[in-house]
């Protein structure tokens, strides 16, 4: 549910506003799947943003708007590259965290690399 969810909230911004004020659009999905991971990368040719300029939401004051980014950072691993065309993806492990490896670099529970 957490892909469908995260999935939904990005095509809605780019059909909001990376093609704000036009009656056209493409936009191309391409799935890739293992028993361990799911990747969703999307293609358009809109305006382009920068993810890491949207602020968080004030939760406390339960906007109506302006939470796709943060659910969508919520759920998933982002990366994003403005062009012609603009690319997202949303990527996530699907094993649970006790048997994920580290990543490298990443820290062990007692502070260690």
């Amino acid at each position: 549910m957490q892909v469908v969810t995260a999935v939904g909230e990005a095509f809605n911004n780019i059909v909001l506003h990376s093609y704000a004020g036009r009656d056209d659009g493409i936009v191309e999905m391409d799935i890739q799947t293992r028993p361990d991971h799911i990747s969703i990368e999307f293609r358009d040719w809109g305006a382009s943003f920068d993810p890491k300029s949207v602020p968080l939401p004030d939760l406390d004051k339960l906007p109506e708007s302006g939470l796709g980014i943060f659910i969508i950072k919520t759920l998933m691993e982002i990366r994003y590259a403005p062009g012609k065309p603009n690319v997202l993806t949303l990527s996530k492990s699907l094993l649970p965290k006790a048997t994920r490896a580290p990543s490298a670099g990443a820290e062990t529970a007692e502070g260690e690399r």
